[in-house]
């Protein structure tokens, strides 16, 4: 073959290598076009960008090359030189476009399709140091495998980028209610995704173990994604103006991220000792709430204040006291027992505990302070009222 005819012959196949490519799908787009793209749209282009780089490397590019060896086999330097040519503007085009996202501004969102193609570009890598063989192919070898690399900075910089978002969210609308707040189910359902690509994180994070011991890198980077969680949610819990309430904000929250935990693979990785420990922050909440709310009435269910040495309309010892008690000081401890755990039950009546079990054990722990200490009482006192 003479120069001018492999040319011209490499000509004809990029040309149709390129008419393939546009049949598929695939739009020669500038960096510019892309990054001013909506995400509705450019998300969509994405899913396609990854289907087509996987036919193009494993069909058309491995099809291309196959063809160069058969028709080119007297010289391996021509069949490189000519597979170069065929294929040269059809992987910048594919390649262009992973750049363009990899450069792309950051956003939590775009974490994912960003493992997508980290993914591909990976799977794709030993066959396209297989099928681009040689010096001509050289940079476009080299192209891959920075868009590879581009992928996987921009990946953890978006995990790095999200974990500041979640400590540094601002929102302001927390619920009236101190049920679980939309940031703690959007971090959690946010951390359920990833775990779809552990073993490509695990990759990504080159999962090495710590000097400490403590654990990978993963599980580092989930650990303080929580933690930002946690720290945000402890700054939101400032906004409510009751005690209670915002005793019932954390206790729902925090419940909600460990009842998430234990039912995903996170729990795996963040450890029981994790879970263990925020279990009992929930404990702590709850008994807060317990404590903050009903003291007030209990403090009418008490004797002090009652009673004296001395004094007339004394309890007899089947009353359980010797002692002095003024039938108008018991009535009012009654009226204000009944209007104080009046005026709680219309207040908590708006607020939520959404999960039922630990609805439920609040309920108890109220009954079992708040029941013992009125039927006392009433034992004590009851015949006065």
């Amino acid at each position: 073959y003479s120069w001018l005819s492999c040319c011209l012959q490499c000509e004809a196949r990029a040309s149709a290598l390129e008419s393939s490519l546009k049949n598929l799908g695939v739009e020669k787009l500038s960096k510019d076009e892309v990054q001013k793209m909506p995400w509705e749209i450019l998300e969509s282009k994405i899913g396609n960008w990854i289907h087509f780089m996987r036919i193009a490397v494993k069909l058309l590019f491995a099809g291309e090359r196959q063809l160069c060896d058969q028709v080119f086999e007297c010289s391996q330097s021509l069949r490189d030189k000519c597979f170069s040519a065929i294929t040269k503007n059809s992987l910048a085009t594919l390649l262009s476009f992973g750049e363009a996202i990899a450069m792309s501004k950051r956003s939590p969102e775009k974490l994912f399709v960003l493992l997508d193609m980290y993914e591909i570009m990976c799977e794709l890598q030993t066959e396209i140091d297989t099928i681009f063989v040689g010096e001509p192919c050289s940079q476009m070898r080299d192209s891959a495998l920075s868009l590879t690399k581009c992928l996987a900075q921009t990946a953890q910089k978006t995990f790095s980028d999200f974990e500041e978002a979640v400590e540094k969210d601002a929102t302001k609308n927390i619920h009236t209610d101190g049920t679980v707040h939309p940031l703690t189910s959007y971090v959690i359902n946010y951390v359920k995704f990833l775990f779809d690509y552990q073993s490509t994180l695990k990759q990504l994070f080159q999962e090495f173990k710590r000097e400490d011991g403590s654990g990978s890198e993963l599980a580092s980077v989930t650990m303080s994604i929580m933690q930002a969680l946690q720290n945000n949610l402890d700054a939101k819990a400032k906004q409510y103006k009751d005690p209670a309430l915002m005793h019932i904000f954390l206790m729902n929250n925090i419940h909600y991220i460990v009842k998430s935990v234990r039912r995903s693979e996170a729990k795996d990785l963040l450890g029981d000792d994790w879970i263990q420990r925020h279990r009992r922050i929930v404990q702590q909440n709850a008994n807060q709430y317990r404590r903050v709310a009903w003291s007030k009435v209990l403090q009418c269910l008490s004797g002090q204040g009652l009673t004296s040495s001395g004094g007339s309309g004394q309890v007899g010892s089947e009353g359980g006291n010797s002692s002095g008690a003024s039938r108008t000081a018991v009535k009012e401890r009654f009226r204000s027992f009944n209007m104080q755990f009046e005026e709680i039950y219309q207040k908590q009546c708006g607020w939520s505990v959404p999960d039922s079990e630990l609805r439920e054990s609040l309920r108890l722990a109220v009954a079992e302070i708040l029941l013992p200490a009125y039927r006392s009482f009433q034992k004590r006192f009851g015949y006065f009222s």
